[in-house]
Formats: structure tokens, C-alpha cells, sequence
């Protein structure tokens, strides 16, 4: 169960400054109507990931068990939209102390920092060892320079066995990941070609390292489904989940100046649901001179470092509360302490961590600090399988609102070019001229 309260944001509350107008929403009413029809015939083309909750789980759970059954460790090999859903769904679903307890052991090289990558390969033991390498393109830099050393240490050491700990996610035609797939035999699972790096966690870029490590992806997809079925019925702003949550920040973009959109949990296992959230946010939407600035907080911690700033700082944001009614665990105050701290005594750290975020929205509310909150029952894989779905759709019908292409990233590929250039790729001279012409150091200071 999901429920979504935005009463904070409305003008009766916060004041017609900060707030938005019941009437101001409600007049979107034929945009959204329109808008819903096309998104709907648009599910076989831009809007593809609308149909993943319908698909059959069945051959990724077998592959899935084939790992689990014959390796200790499980090393995805990603970056972006190819590992954040699957760092997303691990740390909200199997906690923090998976690696001391269970296997296959799961680690993320994510990164080219040459010290990340020494740390994971001391902590597994290669022989006992499935690699994923996630790309879609099969060309991103840092996947494949990680892959490359990893490829080269499997032969070495394994022998013409290497290929069985290697696992492709990739374009089911083209790219170099396939072109090895096809040469070497080895396994390959597919990206669907309509499906963006970003909306693509409920494909087997994420689906497949969720099974590994013991997530219930049928339960996923059925959440998935759930939110799919009432976006799909509900034309209304205020029964709409996705267009609600679209409209909403939207408007505060827009007519109220809010730039920053912050999503703040209290649970800490949600922290990497907010890493997922920005990039979806950011690389979708920030297009054209529009767009909000995605930011993370992490409830309590971020009260005593950015509330300050969220009250009485410039009046830019707003703000997404995550709540979770039920925790797997929870610790009760001792009676026996302290006098002077004994008004802590009977509650548990549960209660006191809603209790904080109940006195942190009153503070808002008072500062006029627009905020929404997304409650929980609990965590699990129907209620995370609807909120992947839930921000997906808002992403997606927000482009129509902002009149830009949501599943492109232009001013990413930009960089990337430049990046090949730097690294010597044929057919980016131009490219390595022009990044000479762009990048000057003419003011620093150097200490030594």
C-alpha cells in the first residue's frame, strides 16, 4: 500500500506564493485528457517500459537460479541506468547486512576508480565469481574498460572455462557486447531496443541481479502492474498517482519558482531510491533550459544539515517525505534511564523517527515550504515495484508538459564524445580539436 498526501502544497495551506491553487491544478484537466490518450498508444514505442510489468519472469528466474547455485559472487558490471536500479532495489529489499550473511555476494563496479576496482576484486575470489557486464550500447567507456581487465583475468586464470562466468545485458542485435556474445558463445540476455537505460530497472538489467540476490521479481512486476492499471483508467489530476506527482512539480517549476525538487526518506534503505529517482529526474527532464534540479536528503540525518537551509535559505524547493509505517525491526527506550531524558522513555526508534518527520514537515509548513508525502506500509517488493512505476510515468508525462523528448540525453552524449576523442577513438578527430579549442587552464593556483 502506497498512499500519497499532498495537502502541503496546495495554496490553503502554504499561501498562494508557495502553493499551488485547487482551480490551477483542476485546469490541466483537458491537457491531461489528451496527454492520457496519447500515452496510451504511445506504450509500443516511447513509452515501451509501460508494458515490462506484463512479462513472463520466467527465463531470468531460471538464470537467476543457475547463479545462485554455482557461484559465490555476483559482480555487476554497470554504470547510470544500468546499475542504479539494481543498487536501488538491493539495498531497499535486502537491507544492509546482505554480504555478511548470504550469497552469492553481491558487489557493483560502477566506476573506473582504480581503487574501487582493487576493493571488489580483493573481496571475491575470481573462480567462484558471475560477472554481468550491463550495456546497452555495449560501447560505454567505463563498463567496458572494467569488463576489458576482467575479460583478460578470467582467460588468464580460467582458462576456456572464462565464459561461464560471464553474463551479457545488452541490445539483442548490435553493439560489441553482442558481437562477442554471438563470436565467443557466451550468454547474453536482452535490452529491449525501446526501453532507455533509465526506465529499464524492470528489464533484465535489473531484474536479473534482483533474482540473484533473492528479490521476488513476480512480486515487482505485480506492483508494477498495479500502478500501471489505475494510471491507465484514472484520467483525473487527483486520482492520476503519476500525473498528480507530475502536475504538482510542475507547477511549483514553473509559476512558483521551485527549481529543486528534494526527495527525503525517513528509512535509510530507501537511500538508493533517491540516487535512481535523480537520474531519471535529471536526465529526462533537464532539457532546453527546463527541468528541476534533483536533490537528496536522508531523514534524520539531513534535519540537522539542510533544513536549515531548506527554511530560511532561497525559496526554490520542493520537497518529497518518504514514509514507512512498518519496519522489519524496531528498539524500544529503556524506562529505566535518565530523568532528564526520560520523555524518550516507552517509544521506540520507529516512533521517533515519523515523530521527527512530523515536527520536520510542521516546520515547513510554517516556513511555507511546499512538500509532499509518500507513505509506505512497508517495504517490499510490490510497494517498491509501484513506485518504480509511479516516478516512471510522472518522468514520462512530465515531457509533455515541459514540450521536450523525455527518453533522450543529448547534452550526455556530448561529453562522451569528448571522452572518446581523449581516449584516441577513430572517427572522433573533429571532436578532439574542438575539446583543444574548448579547454583552457589560463587562471589556477598550484600548491605544493
Amino acid at each position: 500500500m502506497i498512499k500519497i498526501d499532498y495537502t502541503n502544497v496546495m495554496a490553503e495551506v502554504i499561501g498562494e506564493r508557495d502553493g499551488i491553487l485547487r482551480e490551477e491544478l483542476l485546469s490541466f484537466r483537458h491537457f491531461v485528457s489528451e496527454t492520457h490518450q496519447r500515452i496510451q498508444k504511445e506504450k509500443e514505442r516511447k513509452f515501451y517500459f509501460a508494458k515490462l510489468p506484463y512479462q513472463d519472469p520466467t527465463p531470468i528466474l531460471e538464470t537467476a537460479q543457475h547463479i545462485r547455485e554455482n557461484f559465490d559472487y555476483f559482480v555487476l558490471i554497470g554504470i547510470g541506468g544500468s546499475s542504479l536500479g539494481s543498487i536501488m532495489l538491493h539495498e531497499a529489499l535486502n537491507g544492509f547486512n546482505y554480504n555478511n550473511k548470504k550469497v552469492p555476494k553481491f558487489y557493483v563496479l560502477d566506476n573506473v576508480d582504480p581503487e574501487k576496482f582493487e576493493a571488489v576484486m580483493e573481496n571475491i575470489e575470481i573462480e567462484k565469481t558471475c560477472f554481468n557486464i550491463v550495456t546497452k550500447s555495449g560501447s560505454t567507456v567505463e563498463t567496458i574498460a572494467n569488463f576489458s581487465i576482467v575479460y583478460d583475468t578470467l582467460k588468464e586464470r580460467l582458462g576456456d572455462k572464462y565464459k561461464e562466468h560471464l553474463i551479457f545485458t545488452t541490445d539483442p542485435e548490435k553493439g560489441f557486447l553482442r558481437k562477442l556474445a554471438n563470436e565467443e558463445g557466451i550468454k547474453a540476455l536482452d535490452i529491449p531496443p525501446l526501453v532507455g537505460g533509465r526506465f529499464s530497472v524492470l528489464t533484465p538489467v535489473g531484474l536479473l541481479p534482483a533474482a540473484v540476490v533473492g528479490i521476488n521479481i513476480k512480486d515487482l512486476l505485480e506492483g508494477a502492474k498495479k500502478m500501471d492499471l489505475i494510471c491507465s483508467i484514472e484520467e483525473h489530476i487527483e486520482h492520476n498517482p503519476a500525473y498528480l506527482i507530475a502536475l504538482t512539480h510542475y507547477i511549483a517549476n514553473m509559476r512558483r519558482g521551485k527549481n529543486i525538487a528534494v526527495m527525503m526518506p525517513y528509512a535509510e534503505r530507501l537511500s538508493s531510491f533517491v540516487d535512481w529517482y535523480k537520474q531519471l529526474w535529471a536526465e529526462s527532464l533537464g532539457k532546453d533550459g527546463l527541468g528541476q534540479t534533483p536533490a537528496k536528503a536522508i531523514g534524520t540525518i539531513d534535519q540537522h544539515s539542510q533544513i536549515q537551509l531548506y527554511r530560511e535559505g532561497p525559496r526554490d524547493k520542493i520537497i518529497t517525505f518518504i514514509q514507512v509505517n512498518n519496519f522489519k525491526h524496531d528498539f524500544k527506550i529503556p524506562d529505566d534511564i535518565p530523568e532528564d531524558i526520560h520523555y524518550l522513555s516507552g517509544h521506540t526508534l520507529k516512533d521517533i523517527l515519523n515523530k521527527e518527520l512530523l515536527g520536520t514537515k510542521a516546520a515547513l509548513i510554517k516556513s511555507k515550504v511546499p512538500n509532499i508525502t509518500i507513505t509506505l506500509d512497508e517495504i517490499n517488493e510490490y510497494n517498491i515495484g509501484m513506485m518504480i512505476y509511479l516516478y516512471e510515468l510522472a518522468t514520462g508525462f512530465s515531457g509533455y508538459l515541459y514540450k521536450i523528448n523525455p527518453f533522450d540525453q543529448p547534452a550526455v552524449e556530448e561529453g562522451k564524445n569528448f571522452t572518446y576523442a581523449l581516449m584516441g577513438r577513430k572517427g572522433y578527430e573533429a571532436k578532439l580539436e574542438e575539446f583543444k579549442e574548448l579547454y583552457k587552464e589560463k587562471y589556477k593556483i598550484e600548491i605544493q
